[in-house]
């Protein structure tokens, strides 16, 4: 891994200065997927990179699935979009949990992300986090997998949230569903 890697941890206080900070979006047209978080950790605002917490497995099992050919940085995350794969968020601004995050805020993330959606054409959405997605598009009961909606032209996917803060998925089921997913797209004419 390369700068990421090598760079000293975010002190406290740039942490606590890192509250309220947005990320910006890794996306452009023609993606093949674009992974939608649901808002961006303090470590991910204090670097300006996403899924940038080392706890994060989120590079590591899109490495895993082949979404990638080499395991990449959250530094190297500009990179993605060679490989067709972009990165959003629900929710923009950064806090030290995602349960600092509003339903309401949650419910505006989901039109932001369909007019991303409608903007860059990507072939499918993944959002990755179950409760954040449930509430964002009232779908109290969706599972994890495709779902019935569509976001423009893009099939909708919800995908276990990669952090390791959540117990409920090891990185094998992770990895497993973005190989669902990976699959299904290159069935359908795409993933790279």
């Amino acid at each position: 891994m390369s700068e990421l890697s090598r760079r000293p941890r975010p002190t406290p206080a740039e942490l606590d200065a890192a509250r309220g900070r947005t990320v910006a979006d890794v996306i452009g047209p023609g993606l093949d997927v674009l992974f939608c978080g649901i808002n961006p950790g303090l470590w991910s605002a204090a670097v300006g990179h996403h899924f940038a917490h080392p706890g994060n497995r989120f590079w590591k099992a899109l490495h895993a699935s082949d979404f990638t050919d080499t395991l990449l940085s959250p530094a190297e995350e500009r990179r993605l979009l060679a490989a067709g794969v972009g990165v959003t968020n629900l929710v923009t601004r950064a806090t030290a949990s995602a349960d600092e995050v509003g339903r309401e805020e949650l419910r505006r993330g989901a039109g932001r992300l369909a007019g991303k959606s409608e903007r860059w054409g990507p072939r499918a959405v993944a959002v990755l986090g179950l409760g954040a997605y449930r509430v964002a598009f009232g779908r109290p009961r969706a599972a994890v997998g495709e779902q019935e909606e569509s976001l423009g032209q893009a099939r909708v996917w919800l995908l276990p949230n990669p952090s390791g803060l959540q117990g409920h998925y090891r990185l094998e089921d992770v990895v497993a569903e973005l190989r669902r997913l990976r699959s299904t797209l290159a069935a359908t004419g795409g993933a790279r």
